[in-house]
């Protein structure tokens, strides 16, 4: 596993951490944040073995590689870096998926920076390979076809990526001592943890105390809730994970806590890299009015049962996740 330099999740988190309730910059009313639908569909995604995928694709063949182009042009002189947070549910096996998909866009230039959910179900064209969710792409071939398959569907190409799996997630919000969340909505579905009631584990709305099984069981639980509830949760908990971290001093203790974590993370980001990311950071964290944060919703990705499987999926919106993507990037 590549080395990561723990600045780098300390800015990410950062990120997130500077758009909490009461500092949310104001958004255009055609874009919309992470809530949860009031009637929300329960969701359970058949999981579709890879393994026969994986090792014996399929090829079908695609046109030339032609990314979807946005029609604005961008602002000039901007340097911009777009990168992808991901999470992995990889355990033993070489089946897994990257059920959290974060597109988070920096600009060196202005000292700002938007982020963007993505649904793991959202079922796009992986280039050379076909039809499929896009939560697959990682396990099919790596950053490169992820990058590939959000320039091919959607006409932006990230450039960089970090990935984390259970394991790691687990063990660095124990070693934390857990995490505070502020939970926008109950949440009641079915869990094998200590704590659970005739299967059932519930985290009410409000302030919550989370260890590492219960955090990730509180950003995975699908059965009682829809893909785009996901997004909500999964942001709630990277809150609560930033919290955690400056409560310990975390940056003057950084080379302290780059050796204990830097198993957890893989990234293809170098110290170099970093460094411009730290300054946008910083004056992200004095003005949080400089970052945007936006998440895919049913606006953008309309809910269908795949006819051969059965499978429940997303069919994107491309323009209008193009229009999202825009404006994460470069503001509305």
């Amino acid at each position: 596993m590549k080395k990561i330099h723990l600045a780098l999740l300390f800015l990410l988190l950062s990120l997130l951490a500077c758009n909490w309730p009461g500092n949310a910059p104001s958004r255009p009313q055609t874009l919309y944040l992470a809530t949860q639908p009031a009637n929300p569909t329960p969701t359970p995604t058949p999981f579709a073995p890879s393994t026969a995928v994986a090792s014996q694709p399929t090829l079908i063949t695609q046109p030339t590689l032609a990314p979807t182009e946005i029609p604005p042009t961008p602002p000039p002189s901007n340097r911009i870096i777009n990168l992808l947070i991901l999470g992995s549910d990889q355990r033993q096996t070489a089946d897994f998926r990257t059920d959290v998909i974060l597109f988070v866009s920096v600009n060196l230039d202005q000292n700002t920076a938007g982020m963007l959910s993505f649904p793991r179900d959202l079922y796009v064209t992986l280039p050379n390979w076909g039809e499929n969710r896009i939560n697959t792409a990682m396990e099919f071939g790596g950053f490169p076809l992820m990058a590939d398959t959000f320039e091919y569907n959607f006409g932006v190409r990230p450039t960089a990526y970090i990935l984390t799996n259970f394991q790691g997630f687990v063990g660095i919000v124990n070693s934390l001592g857990g995490i505070d969340i502020q939970a926008a909505q109950t949440l009641t579905d079915q869990c094998q943890l200590p704590q659970a009631v005739n299967g059932y584990c519930t985290v009410p709305a409000g302030p919550a105390h989370l260890d590492g099984q219960t955090a990730l069981w509180y950003v995975r639980s699908r059965y009682s809730t829809s893909d785009f509830d996901r997004g909500r949760r999964a942001q709630e908990v990277l809150l609560g994970l930033f919290r955690a971290l400056m409560s310990i001093n975390a940056i003057q203790r950084a080379p302290e806590l780059y050796q204990a974590y830097r198993s957890s993370v893989d990234t293809n980001l170098t110290l170099e890299d970093i460094l411009p990311l730290l300054q946008v950071a910083s004056k992200i964290y004095e003005d949080p009015t400089r970052l945007r944060r936006y998440t895919i919703t049913p606006a953008e990705a309309v809910p269908y049962t795949l006819p051969e499987s059965g499978a429940f999926v997303l069919i994107p919106n491309n323009p209008a996740i193009q229009s999202l993507l825009w404006q994460t990037m470069y503001g509305p």
